[in-house]
């Protein structure tokens, strides 16, 4: 569990964190580099959770290389799939990390939402549903190592 004590926003304890898969942690299917080993440190603070319309085919393989299961979402209305979600595990124990137009309602759901910013694009929507954006994943992961940089860029 992460627990963070942010001026603003109180005493916060996360217990899950969500990631949308293809252009968040992945790039055309393919996981990108360091991201496994970043996913695995990870995994010791919080539970991972893994959301993707496994556009590529090519969940299976980055499954293996997280050691985790994602959830395969139904095609149409991902958007709406991926908000349940959250709601379902808990929305004010959860982050929730992505970049398309259908991770917008998730991370507006999330206590916190992360954008970031990718090769693949990132939808505007997605942007101001958003309480914080960064410039890669390796930066958005890089918050949880060094969590004072959510309070620094946080802070009320």
């Amino acid at each position: 569990m992460l627990e963070l004590n942010i001026p603003g926003w109180g005493e916060m304890q996360y217990q899950h964190i969500v990631f949308d898969v293809n252009g968040t942690l992945a790039l055309d299917g393919t996981l990108i580099e360091g991201v496994a080993r970043r996913i695995g440190s990870l995994r010791n603070m919080m539970d991972v959770h893994l959301l993707t319309a496994n556009t590529h085919g090519r969940q299976a393989i980055i499954d293996q290389l997280l050691g985790l299961q994602a959830t395969i979402l139904q095609t149409g209305d991902e958007a709406r799939q991926k908000q349940k979600y959250i709601q379902k595990l808990g929305a004010a124990r959860t982050i929730a990390i992505g970049q398309g137009a259908n991770d917008a309602l998730m991370l507006r759901e999330a206590r916190l939402g992360i954008c970031i910013l990718s090769v693949e694009g990132l939808a505007t929507e997605t942007l101001l549903a958003a309480d914080l954006l960064m410039p890669d994943i390796h930066s958005a992961l890089d918050l949880f190592e060094k969590p004072i940089r959510l309070i620094a860029s946080l802070r009320k």
